[in-house]
């Protein structure tokens, strides 16, 4: 296995270990012994726990837009449809045990690091794709479709954990066809 591999795979290994136990309940000994490499190879592409806990939501994330870009046409006439069904897909495939960000905002609120900056970034950032896309598309009250889109989707994620992404996406796809019938 080449040295990016070896990166790759502790990257693959920590993200699917954190998802399903936590940031804190995951110790680099389980990332090492799983991704099988040795303890000197973690080190050299991260020299702490928190450094790869910072790069892992930094891949999450690039893979989430990635994965939402490829499903929203901007010009076509519902973005923001297809922005919600493409993140009920996300939830289903990648997020159906709730919010890797939201986590780590929890679970690193108020240590001196990066963690919390990434992953409040990745809400804020939703805040802002929102706002774009209202601007692209002729919105007037570009603002409060940002913050009820970004809150529909945040709803969404909440609710995967209880009632799963599938019915959830289908009760925000309804919500989000009343927000644009009733926006100019």
């Amino acid at each position: 296995m080449s040295r990016s591999a070896k990166k790759d795979e502790l990257l693959k290994v920590a993200e699917r270990l954190f998802y399903e136990y936590g940031f804190r309940g995951v110790g680099l000994k389980q990332i090492i012994s799983e991704a099988n490499v040795a303890t000197m190879t973690l080190y050299n592409h991260f020299p702490s726990k928190d450094t790869l806990v910072e790069e892992v939501l930094r891949q999450r994330e690039e893979r989430y837009w990635s994965y939402l870009d490829s499903h929203v046409e901007s010009d076509s006439d519902s973005p923001f449809i297809l922005a919600v069904e493409a993140h009920g897909r996300w939830l289903k495939e990648h997020s159906y045990k709730g919010d890797m960000f939201l986590r780590a905002i929890e679970d690193y609120a108020g240590t001196d690091n990066d963690i919390e900056k990434i992953a409040r970034g990745h809400k804020h950032k939703l805040l802002q794709y929102f706002q774009k896309l209202a601007e692209r598309n002729g919105k007037t009250n570009q603002h409060d479709l940002a913050y009820q889109f970004t809150l529909l989707l945040e709803g969404t994620t909440s609710m995967t954990t209880l009632i799963g992404a599938e019915k959830a996406t289908k009760y925000s796809i309804e919500m989000a066809r009343t927000l644009v019938q009733h926006t100019s």
